[in-house]
């Protein structure tokens, strides 16, 4: 082997600002392929190891570690149908997320703009009025309390629910969701969140953060693939000339 095509593992290291440790660790644990050993024990690295690290760290920044290092192992072993599986499941996990986000958005704009669904002055709707002003089922409404959705406040004498205006702003916010195919259990994290902002207009900035980590996700995995696509060139071609 030329001698320009050996490297040692704080070669890769430099690279990346990474300890020598971590490129072991990574050989180790299959994320990079197994490199051939010198008769005194010492790893010797190729750039096809380079460019597997360079791989690795670039589907993590997209894809999560968990992701990342499943689709390295895959390709390590030539399994080329499960790394484009990976990435593809990765791809409509980041699709999934970013409609959420549009749906979550148009929702709650819906609410801001429009009309308060219960002015300071009308007295709270109870459980029938709410139910009829969504054109939904009063079983329906409880159900979402159930969830964690709702909280109604109760007469103390008759014992009969009565919605207050952010009650009343969630049950609209959480029939928009539904309406969109959206679990209850997600949906209750979703008024959760409005809860603790302090209202809709107060969770405009999570929401800017969101899209924000969704775009810079997004260009992650693009970059990824170039790299994950350069890797798999690479070791298509030592496999091709090994044989």
């Amino acid at each position: 082997m030329p001698h320009r095509d050996r490297l040692r593992p704080v070669d890769l290291a430099r690279e990346h600002g990474l300890s020598t440790q971590a490129v072991r660790n990574y050989e180790d644990d299959g994320i990079l392929p197994a490199a051939p050993r010198t008769d005194h024990g010492f790893r010797q690295y190729t750039p096809t190891h380079a460019q597997a690290l360079r791989a690795f760290l670039a589907l993590r920044a997209g894809h999560g570690h968990q992701t990342a290092a499943a689709i390295m192992r895959a390709a390590n072993t030539g399994d080329h149908d499960t790394v484009l599986r990976l990435v593809d499941q990765s791809h409509v996990r980041a699709l999934r997320d970013r409609t959420t986000l549009d749906e979550v958005t148009t929702a709650l704009d819906d609410l801001t703009t429009g009309e308060p669904p219960t002015p300071a002055h009308r007295r709270p709707p109870t459980i029938g009025a709410l139910a009829h002003q969504l054109d939904i089922r009063p079983a329906t409404l409880r159900k979402w309390e159930k969830a964690g959705i709702l909280r109604p406040d109760r007469d103390p004498a008759t014992g009969h629910r009565h919605y207050p205006p952010d009650a009343v702003r969630d049950a609209h916010l959480a029939h928009q969701l539904r309406r969109g195919g959206h679990p209850l259990a997600h949906i209750a994290t979703i008024t959760e969140q409005v809860r603790n902002a302090g209202g809709v207009a107060a969770l405009d900035e999570a929401l800017r953060t969101w899209r924000a980590d969704l775009t810079r996700r997004s260009r992650a995995m693009l970059a990824a693939g170039a790299e994950l696509s350069h890797y798999l060139d690479r070791t298509d071609t030592t496999a091709h000339d090994a044989s």
